[in-house]
């Protein structure tokens, strides 16, 4: 059966969650800290929680038609309201009393994950990120400056594999040199070409591949990269207060990922060893990954969501760093302005030169 976990204070029986400032789990409450090794056992303890065993039989209502598969029902243990959230869901909060929650059934039958990197950054630094993203924009829509404009703002922690290997590499190049020159009948060019071969050994550690179906993957490895070195031991206690997800994409179906990110940077860092050509362009190149593993992590991600003209804009800050990252739209009309009024300015000037050029001959 799925249970909830939740932290309560012990001075006034609040809602504990992790406070980014303090880097401890704090109570928002009475503003009592707790060290996350005091907390250590109370959460082994937690987990060792049953729920109570009061079953009934009746007949009402029917059955569902395939429509509840990834759905979820929960009953908060502070206000008694029903929080609902799909299969994959690991923390998240109350929608009516907003006390914060982690999914311990949802946990169970998965892999623990190995690290955590907790949040250093709170929802003010993401909103303050999003304002700065948009910052100088002038084709930017009126709409998107405005602050209530923002649908939702939520933290959350987004699962991620790690690839540990070495690689051995053999990969050749196509380059050219070319050189330009004129006599007094014609203009020449020549152009050599080159076979250009490199080999070696180069080590990756901890290359992220996003686990979760729900995160965009080009939009998470934007805002990399991460810290690992404040990187701790995994703690569901770090989860209370943000939404969190399980992994739903496996190590072995992020495989094809994670090589071809190693492919890619390995070509990256030979070619960076190839220099005095006009170009260089891999031809063919032959990886060998030795003593590969995998480990599994999850890593602090704000998420910003905003609509214009009926479109979906979502926006991502990694929680650590604050590096921020989103597609924005422009503002056709605005667009419109712009050039006209570039075009009157050059029109303008046009005028003052020939008027010069009159007055002067």
């Amino acid at each position: 059966m799925s249970t909830l976990l939740d932290y309560k204070c012990p001075c006034c029986g609040g809602a504990i969650e992790f406070n980014t400032t303090a880097q401890k789990m704090k109570c928002p409450y009475c503003d009592t800290e707790f060290e996350m090794e005091a907390l250590r056992e109370y959460d082994q303890e937690l987990q060792n929680d049953a729920p109570d065993e009061m079953n009934w039989e009746t007949n009402a209502g029917c059955e569902w038609k395939g429509e509840d598969e990834n759905l979820v029902t929960y009953v908060c243990k502070s206000c008694a309201g029903e929080i609902v959230c799909d299969k994959t869901t690991a923390a998240t909060s109350c929608p009516y009393c907003g006390n914060p929650v982690v999914m311990a059934g949802n946990l169970s039958g998965m892999l623990k994950p190995d690290y955590i990197i907790p949040f250093k950054l709170d929802k003010k630094a993401a909103k303050d990120g999003y304002f700065n993203h948009i910052k100088g924009k002038r084709l930017l829509p009126r709409i998107f400056k405005d602050a209530n404009h923002i649908d939702e703002i939520k933290g959350m922690y987004v699962p991620v594999w790690l690839f540990d290997a070495g690689a051995n590499a053999n990969i050749r190049y196509r380059a050219t040199r070319v050189r330009h020159w004129s006599d007094s009948n014609y203009n020449y060019t020549e152009t050599k070409y080159y076979a250009i071969l490199r080999g070696g050994t180069i080590a990756f550690e901890r290359v992220p591949v996003d686990g979760s179906e729900k995160m965009d993957d080009t939009l998470m490895e934007s805002i990399e990269p991460y810290n690992f070195n404040e990187a701790v031991d995994f703690q569901t206690a770090y989860m209370a207060g943000y939404l969190a997800d399980k992994y739903d994409v496996t190590a072995e179906e992020s495989i094809n990922r994670a090589n071809q990110r190693i492919k890619n940077s390995t070509e990256e860092a030979f070619r960076s060893t190839v220099q005095g050509y006009t170009t260089v362009m891999p031809e063919n190149s032959h990886i060998h990954l030795n003593n590969g593993k995998a480990k599994y992590a999850l890593y602090p991600v704000w998420i910003l969501n905003t609509t214009y003209q009926d479109k979906k804009y979502t926006f991502a800050m990694n929680g650590q760093t604050g590096k921020f990252v989103g597609d924005l739209p422009c503002d056709k009309g605005l667009f419109k302005k712009y050039l006209f009024t570039i075009a009157g300015i050059a029109s303008a000037a046009a005028f003052a030169l020939s008027w010069l050029i009159y007055l002067i001959f």
